[in-house]
């Protein structure tokens, strides 16, 4: 869906290409709603999906129940707030790098979805153990709308976190790089 939408799927990202100057910020708020509304139906999804096993449930006060993400003791090594905000911040930070790079005007053509994969098969290697992986804020919100509790009360963490992340790589890339 890169060529339809460039592939917005996370607001943290869309957020980074409108600092970086590649994305209009008068459609923001359509993608991200749109991106937001997209993970809650594939939360539904996985929901419905999960529930056809025998024994299913949610338990919202288990870390990482049904792949939310969470601090202290959600976050699935027990990790502080402070810990699991500074993770995020530079793993989105580093997501998007990745991205504006790949998708750079001078970069090789083609290979961008291969080092977005890889970087962000990386990230979750790195971060699963410390918030079970946010990096987008819709795909938090997705699977907490489901487990609700305290996934849906610490959520606010991983849109501040990624979106600061987003933000900081929009204004890192084009100054080291320079606009294309």
């Amino acid at each position: 869906i890169g060529h339809i939408s460039g592939c917005h799927l996370n607001p943290a990202v869309t957020i980074g290409q409108i600092i970086a100057k590649r994305f209009p910020a008068k459609e923001a708020l359509p993608y991200i709603a749109a991106q937001v509304v997209g993970g809650i139906i594939g939360g539904g999804l996985i929901y419905m999906i999960a529930q056809g096993v025998k024994g299913f449930s949610i338990d919202s006060d288990q870390a990482g129940a049904f792949a939310t993400n969470g601090f202290g003791d959600h976050s699935p090594g027990g990790y502080s707030l402070l810990a699991c905000l500074v993770a995020e911040i530079v793993l989105t930070f580093i997501f998007l790098m990745i991205i504006l790079g790949a998708t750079d005007s001078r970069a090789a053509a083609g290979f961008a979805p291969i080092a977005i994969g890889l970087g962000l098969t990386l990230i979750h290697l790195i971060s699963i153990p410390i918030t079970n992986t946010s990096v987008n804020p819709a795909r938090s919100t997705a699977m907490a709308v489901f487990t609700g509790g305290a996934p849906l009360s610490q959520v606010w963490l991983f849109w501040l976190a990624p979106i600061i992340g987003g933000a900081i790589a929009g204004v890192v890339y084009p100054a080291i790089a320079g606009r294309n």
